[in-house]
């Protein structure tokens, strides 16, 4: 029998649907303990019901994917439209939590970064406290930009190759291109980045997202 377990990260409601599985009460953000004790409950048939953020979702397969636990399939809960939800076209609240029970679990293309941490949405870099970014970025071999924008947005696919990205131009009159790729990345003098909605503490030079050897098991409709 497969046994389901409802990881609720911080305060996040939980379904009534769920009631009946197993919870483990966890962080917003939750930590490497508290998801390896996570697995240590589900045993061998895992499925995890990740209620939360974008946020929690990204660090529990942030810590799956560098404890080679990839195999264990995940359904995401989340209580309104997120950039993951809208991704990968998930419901949101009851009807997310009745899909992570009946659903089955499908490969998608699970998108890291260079530091090891795993994007389930959407990322974005500007320049420091959210100035004119400047430098360069590519997918694979296309360029992105180069010069002045205001942000680069990098999002996950659910088709390969896996990573998108755009550059919003200062002439925002001018539509937009989207670049599919394997891996984006970008040189800067500094960089601010936020990675499904949290910000990073400090500026970079460089980063880069790509698409990770294994893909990841999303209950998904």
């Amino acid at each position: 029998m497969e046994v389901m377990i409802v990881i609720r990260c911080g305060t996040a409601p939980v379904p009534t649907v769920l009631g009946e599985h197993p919870r483990i009460e966890v962080s917003a953000v939750p930590g490497k303990d508290e998801i390896n004790r996570s697995l240590t409950e589900v045993g061998t048939h895992r499925r995890l019901l990740v209620c939360g953020t974008d946020a929690a979702l990204a660090a529990v397969l942030t810590h799956l994917m560098r404890s080679e636990n990839l195999d264990v399939e995940i359904a995401y809960i989340a209580e309104d439209d997120t950039p993951a939800t809208r991704t990968y076209g998930l419901p949101t609240g009851s009807a997310a939590a009745k899909l992570g029970v009946r659903g089955e679990a499908r490969e998608m293309p699970l998108v890291r970064d260079d530091t090891g941490t795993v994007l389930v949405g959407e990322a974005t870099v500007t320049g420091p406290r959210g100035e004119v970014l400047v430098g360069e970025a590519y997918a694979d071999d296309d360029k992105v930009f180069s010069g002045e924008v205001h942000t680069l947005t990098v999002r996950t696919s659910p088709r390969l190759p896996g990573v998108r990205a755009t550059a919003e131009r200062p002439r925002r009159f001018r539509r937009r291109r989207w670049f599919d790729a394997r891996a984006v990345q970008v040189g800067t003098p500094g960089g601010q980045i936020t990675r499904d909605g949290v910000t990073g503490r400090r500026a970079v030079k460089r980063t880069s997202f790509y698409r990770h050897v294994e893909p990841w098991r999303l209950v998904s409709p």
